[in-house]
């Protein structure tokens, strides 16, 4: 008799659970997992994937308009909300399909049922009602929407859980919040027509990103129609039929069909029985990991947003296959979590790698910074009152980049190849050496010679 049902059992198929579970199996380990909702994940179901669709499908309004300075004659166009609900559904369920095809092969048993922690090597499959063995536990159940549910109409609110499947287009949106999420789908609805308003409690958006990169897609988002509601906090929520009434501290009321907050994630670990397994959780409730993602308990590991390190689908994935490596590979690998590149797919779209200015200048005894902002190429046609923002932030002493920061169309794909050069370590004369491509924005980067600020830090 085996002293365990399974050599490995997977609570959670989102991209990192999976690529752990399919890894693991591949080298030879018996495999588990279990899903209580689609497999595939907060990306794949509810998250980066339909939403980068959305945003393709927002942008077309610019493009159409930017068409006519082009030569072209563009009839009135219609959008129905209907059909992009439709096809992003069918996608989706291509996406999962493919997920559990991927999975399944591998040799991994899916069941698709909540499972729970109920000791170090046992785990609750509850749609089953039994308790199955595991030699290894890796808790991969990523994070979920915040809600204060203090707040007065609360019930009246959707997340990003279920905006996705709206039946009908909301006319006019009110956002709550001023991260990623929020000024992502500010960008959507506003693309797609609706009437836009951004309520945020501090005084601008993206906190953590650049100061520089925060103002100017700000500023652009402004231009585009979207509205802010800064140093604001919602006091109330009221529904009746000309829609929902959000009472904000400032005084002012704001009207909407849905209001969209997007307030921030929590690391989705309640009611999984970690605790009472002995798995420490931290203040948020996110799993304590060491470097090899083991918790507290030597035969319970975690992976991805549930651990709340960098919150990012491609990290997940890194660390499920990290894990599985080390685990059951022989192979020891350990995340690097330091230089990840970035991309917010905000209008304008937002690359990042490496420093802030405020970070470099924090860090570093002499920090020079590259700027330049420009008009691009595309919006000279069309008469688009637009700006693109490229940033390079330099260590003085040692010609080291430490950071690059884009705004502007393409941004995203930017930022996956400066993630290399920064994460090998370029220099300045490296960017400098390399010949531009034109004509491009991209050229930008190769070709800033001159700081546009010097920062020094004064002697004790």
């Amino acid at each position: 008799m085996p002293e365990f049902d399974y050599d490995l059992f997977v609570i959670g198929a989102g991209s990192g659970g999976v690529r752990a579970a399919r890894i693991a199996a591949q080298y030879g380990a018996k495999v588990a997992v279990a899903e209580e909702h689609r497999v595939g994940g907060t990306c794949v179901i509810r998250g980066c994937v339909p939403k980068k669709l959305m945003v393709y499908a927002s942008a077309f309004s610019e493009a159409f308009e930017d068409a006519k300075g082009y030569g072209w004659t563009v009839p009135e166009a219609t959008f129905d909300w209907t059909t992009l609900i439709a096809h992003k559904d069918a996608e989706i369920d291509r996406l999962n399909a493919i997920y559990i095809r991927n999975l399944t092969a591998s040799g991994a048993e899916l069941f698709q049922s909540r499972a729970v922690v109920e000791g170090p090597h046992q785990v609750r499959i509850c749609a089953e009602d039994r308790v199955v063995t595991a030699r290894i536990i890796l808790v991969a159940t990523g994070g979920t929407p915040w809600l204060d549910m203090s707040l007065s109409g609360i019930e009246h609110v959707i997340t990003s859980n279920e905006v996705f499947y709206l039946k009908k287009m909301p006319r006019r949106v009110v956002i709550a919040g001023g991260g990623y999420i929020a000024v992502e789908f500010a960008g959507i609805f506003n693309g797609l027509g609706a009437d836009t308003t951004l309520v945020y409690r501090g005084p601008e958006i993206l906190r953590g990103f650049d100061d520089e990169v925060r103002a100017c897609v700000r500023s652009e988002m402004e231009k585009r129609g979207v509205r802010f509601e800064f140093d604001a906090i919602f006091t109330k929520l009221t529904k009746d039929a000309d829609g929902i009434t959000a009472d904000l501290s400032t005084g002012k009321s704001l009207v909407a069909d849905e209001i969209l907050f997007a307030t921030g994630r929590r690391p989705a670990t309640e009611g999984l029985g970690l605790e009472n397994a002995g798995v420490e959780l931290d203040a948020v409730g996110a799993v304590k990991v060491n470097y090899e993602s083991r918790s507290s308990v030597p035969s319970i590991y975690a992976i991805g947003d549930v651990t709340n390190r960098v919150n990012l689908t491609p990290v997940a994935i890194r660390e499920g296959h990290a894990f599985a490596d080390t685990v059951f590979g022989n192979t020891p690998r350990h995340v690097d979590h330091t230089l990840i590149p970035t991309a917010v797919f905000s209008q304008p779209e937002i690359g990042t790698v490496g420093l802030t200015e405020a970070e470099a200048a924090e860090a570093f005894d002499a920090v020079d910074v590259y700027r330049a902002s420009f008009r691009p190429m595309l919006a000279t046609l069309s008469g688009r009152d637009e700006r693109m923002l490229m940033k390079v932030l330099v260590d003085a002493e040692t010609d080291k980049v430490l950071g690059v920061h884009v705004v502007g169309h393409g941004a995203g794909e930017m930022a996956q190849l400066l993630g290399i050069a920064v994460k090998m370590g370029a220099t300045k004369a490296d960017f400098d050496a390399t010949v531009a491509v034109h004509p491009t924005a991209a050229e930008e980067l190769v070709t800033m010679r001159t700081p546009s600020a010097q920062l020094r830090r004064k002697a004790a």
